[in-house]
Parts: structure tokens; C-alpha cells; sequence
């Protein structure tokens, strides 16, 4: 939330602001593909299986998943290269293209490194260490933070120029990334170093389960990737202009500059709970999944699964009230200062709207794709994601003419749940109705519990209605009703007795 507040502040959401989203999605895409996904969901499972037959062949794997990724993606990130400089060099025809080129070249190197990171931190979580992945990412806001705040405010930077400085501090920080990551390894007796056993049946098993995974667990992080570069190209700017030709025929574009920065502002905030939530849940039952699926002791692996989605829906509905409650109040809070304006609080709120109401899509998302993954079956979540992301991108290019930017958040909220429903219905086939045991209790349980919240939070919010505007008393309003909404989603959970609950009192309502 800091670094994006440094964000908002020093870039705005216009087009420069554009160009660093762009410049930053292929860095954070492989983030999110081998961080949340890809790479370390495939190795847990056979990873957690290699520890329990043979520590030392485990390791071995270990180094040789680190040695070949990073061969890889050297690879890929030079061939990138050298597109982005082709391209600069002979395509380029608007400024804002070049700076999102120079911005993409400076920050791809990020590529390897965060990548790296991501697959020791998927042997870390396997050994049941949490705590050095998770500062990760917490490095890299510090020095994106650092960078704008110092080049900004002490040396007075420009925003044009400000922008570079920050790309050159992704790098260093994948670097600090990289190191941490290291000396915990070598406490659990994992040193690494290059490892080239690639006939091995483990490392056949996990390039066999990754591919698939790469589209079946990131269909979010796909879907939110067409709907930004759909936003840049169809959306006017002084540049361009406000019309483009189609076939000898004159189109107005549905959206203006500053739609990818107000995609990226309301990614942030839905994100948050997502990222603080959901994905830690995800994260710390994907290793207990992986070991009972290994066991072949699939009732408790039933169990696993039906807690972790009805603990998604505890979760992800007060969380979809709250945002849509105070959705322009926290917009307002968090990054209406320097160069981001009240007309983009107005447009960023409007997107947050609908990216909002698939809270619960992208909760459940987490747990029953690494269902899936717990039992190295990577090819039914790769299915439904090749049908969400298609449906999406219908969906983006029909919503956008009526719905502006908020279409494409509407349409990423709707086949979040699309590719739940599919793989809900195919652990379904394969477990029976148990894999949804008591969810239709948790879910209106849960509901009665939110609309109370909603009520109490909207009460609040119509006694503080006659406090004067400004941040400092949109502050006072979110400190007044925030806590209590919490407070009363606490207490309706307690009185209707939902299980759930204890996954913060640690006892049984």
C-alpha cells in the first residue's frame, strides 16, 4: 500500500504511469507464474514426495529445477532484449512507445531473478519455512518506496526521469531477493549450486506438470494482463487522438489515457486481501495437500480441501462488502495526493467496483487449482483456464464500448467464477459431494453474518455524513468504520456458530 501511495504521488495514473504498468507486467508476470504458480507448485508435490524416499536425491532436484530455469529464462530475457531494441530502433513512432520499451529492457534482467527466488521459496514452504518468501516481496516495495521517495523528495527528480530510477531499483532489489533466501536453504542442508540431472523421473514429472500449471493456477494474472493491454490500445490519448481507423471506418475509442493506471490502482486494493489472505491460506495448506495426497490418504486430503474453500468464503465475503462499502473513501485515503487528482479517485473507485464482486472467484481460485496440483493433475485446471481466459478477452472487447475501463474489471470478476464452477464440478466427479461438505451452511451463514457488517458499516457511515470533506476526515471515517464492521462481522460469526471462525481464535465457536 506504501509503494503504491509513492506511486499515485509521484506518477500519477496517466501516461506515465501507464508506461511503468506496461514496462513492469512481464517482471511481475513470471512473478506471479512461478511465484504463486508454475515452477513452485509443481515442485512442492514431487519434491515433498523426494524428501520422503530420498533427502539427498531431493536436493539434487532441487538444484537442478534452479539451474535450468535460470538457463532458460537467461535465454528468453536476452531474446527479449533484443525484440525491445529491434523494435525501438525500426517501429517506434510515439514517445509514450518508447518509453515503455526502455522502461521493459531496464527491468527484464528482473525476469531471472525474481524467478529464482520464487523456486527457493517453493523449496522453503516445502520444508515448512514461510517466513524469508514472504519478506520478499516486503524488499522489493522497500526499495521501490526508497527510490521515489529519495530521488522525488531529496535530489528532485522529475517524474520522467524519476520513473528510470525506480527501474534500476527493481534490479537491485531481486538481487537482495535472491541472497536472502540462501542461508535458510543452507540451515535446512540445501546448498545450491548447478545440477544438471535432467533424466531423472522427479524432473521429467515436474517439467510435465508445469507447463499446464503455467495457464491452469495464473488465469487471474492472465486475465488482468489482456485487460491492461487492452485498455493501452484501445484507449485515446493526446498522442493518438480520439478516433482510430477500422476498416476505412472511423471509431471512437472507448477509453482515455489513464485507463491502465486505473486498472493498476484497483488491482492493488482487491489485491490486497487477496494477497494478504487468500494466497497465504493457499500457500500454507498447498504443502499439508501435497503430503496427504502423497500418502494416498485422500478423506483427509477431502477435508483439506472442502476447509480451504469454505475458509476462502469466510474470508472473501466480508472482504467484497467492505470494499464496495468505502471503495471511494480508501481510493480517496490511500492515493489521492500529488499528481493523482479526484477525477481519478472518481474512475480507479469505479473499477474497483467490479473487480470487487469476484473476491470470492479469486479466493477460491487459490485453493482448488493447488488441489489440483496436490495431486501432480495439472491438465483440468489448464483446461478451465484456456476457457476462462478466452471467455474474458470476448468479454473485454464486448464490455469496453458500454462499460469503459470498469467492463474489463466486470468481465475478470466473472470468469474468476466461471473457472471455479468447472473445477468445483470436476473434484466433485472425482470425491463425491464431500468435497463440499457444510459449504452451503458456511455460505449463508456467512452471508448473514456479512449483511449485518454492511448494515452496521452503512449506519456509520450515514451518522459521519455530516463531517466536512478532506483526507484527514475521510481518515476519521474509515478508522470509525472499519474496526466496528470487523467487530460485528466478529460477533455474527460467533453467535451463528460458523467453524470458520477459528482460524483466527484458534478454538471452535
Amino acid at each position: 500500500m506504501l509503494r503504491d501511495m509513492a506511486f499515485a504521488y509521484f506518477l500519477g495514473a496517466a501516461g506515465l504511469m501507464d508506461g511503468w504498468v506496461i514496462a513492469f507486467k512481464i517482471p511481475n508476470l513470471a512473478r506471479r507464474l512461478f511465484g504463486e504458480g508454475a515452477a513452485s507448485s509443481s515442485l512442492i508435490p514431487v519434491y515433498s514426495e523426494q524428501l520422503q524416499k530420498d533427502p539427498e536425491a531431493a536436493k539434487k532436484l532441487a538444484c537442478t529445477v534452479v539451474t535450468v530455469i535460470f538457463i532458460i529464462l537467461a535465454g528468453l530475457v536476452l531474446l527479449g532484449e533484443g525484440i525491445i531494441w529491434s523494435y525501438y530502433r525500426f517501429f517506434s513512432i510515439y514517445p509514450g512507445t518508447d518509453l515503455k520499451l526502455t522502461l521493459s529492457g531496464i527491468m527484464l534482467p528482473y525476469t531471472i531473478l525474481i524467478c529464482v527466488v520464487a523456486i527457493l521459496a517453493g523449496i522453503l514452504n516445502a520444508h515448512r519455512h514461510f517466513a524469508m518468501p514472504a519478506a520478499a516481496p516486503i524488499v522489493l516495495n522497500i526499495f521501490i518506496i526508497s527510490s521515489l521517495c529519495i530521488g522525488g523528495w531529496g535530489f528532485g527528480i522529475q517524474p520522467g526521469s524519476l520513473v528510470f530510477v525506480v527501474a534500476a531499483a527493481v534490479l537491485v532489489a531481486g538481487l537482495a531477493q535472491l541472497f536472502m533466501q540462501l542461508r535458510p536453504l543452507r540451515a535446512r542442508g540445501v546448498y545450491i549450486r548447478p545440477a544438471w540431472q535432467v533424466r531423472s523421473e522427479a524432473f521429467k514429472k515436474i517439467i510435465i506438470l508445469m507447463g499446464p500449471m503455467i495457464l491452469g493456477l495464473t488465469v487471474t494474472q492472465i486475465n488482468t494482463l489482456a485487460d491492461d493491454f487492452i485498455a493501452l490500445w484501445f484507449s485515446g490519448s493526446q498522442e493518438k487522438g480520439e478516433i482510430f481507423s477500422l476498416f476505412g471506418r472511423e471509431i471512437r475509442y472507448p477509453m482515455w489515457e489513464g485507463a491502465v493506471s486505473q486498472l493498476f490502482y484497483s488491482q492493488r486494493l482487491y489485491q490486497f486481501p487477496l494477497g494478504v489472505l487468500g494466497i497465504s491460506l493457499a500457500t500454507a495448506i498447498f504443502p499439508v495437500m501435497s503430503a496427504e495426497a502423497a500418502r494416498k490418504d485422500f478423506n483427509a486430503l477431502v477435508k483439506t480441501i472442502s476447509r480451504g474453500i469454505r475458509a476462502a468464503v469466510f474470508v472473501a465475503l466480508p472482504a467484497t462488502a467492505g470494499l464496495l462499502l468505502v471503495r471511494n473513501l480508501v481510493v480517496s485515503v490511500i492515493f489521492e495526493r500529488g499528481r493523482f487528482t479526484s477525477s481519478d479517485t472518481t474512475l480507479t473507485a469505479g473499477v474497483l467496483l467490479f473487480y470487487s464482486l469476484g473476491l470470492c472467484g479469486f479466493f477460491a481460485q487459490q485453493v482448488v487449482t493447488r488441489a489440483f496440483y496436490s495431486m501432480q493433475d495439472s491438465k483440468m485446471p489448464a483446461r478451465s483456464a484456456l476457457v476462462a481466459v478466452c471467455v474474458n478477452i470476448i468479454l473485454n472487447l464486448t464490455l469496453i464500448w458500454f462499460m469503459g475501463t470498469a467492463g474489463l474489471a466486470l468481465s475478470t470478476a466473472l470468469c474468476s467464477y466461471l473457472q471455479v464452477v468447472i473445477l468445483l464440478l470436476a473434484l466433485r466427479r472425482r470425491f463425491g459431494s464431500s468435497v463440499l461438505d457444510n459449504m452451503l451452511a458456511t455460505l449463508i451463514k456467512t452471508l448473514t453474518a456479512t449483511i449485518l457488517m454492511w448494515m452496521a458499516g452503512q449506519c456509520l457511515l450515514y451518522l459521519c455524513r455530516g463531517l466536512p470533506d478532506g483526507t484527514g476526515f475521510d481518515v476519521l471515517r474509515l478508522a470509525v468504520v472499519v474496526p466496528t464492521a470487523a467487530v460485528v462481522y466478529t460477533v455474527a460469526a460467533k453467535l451463528l456458530h460458523i467453524e470458520m471462525l477459528s482460524l483466527f481464535s484458534g478454538k471452535k465457536p
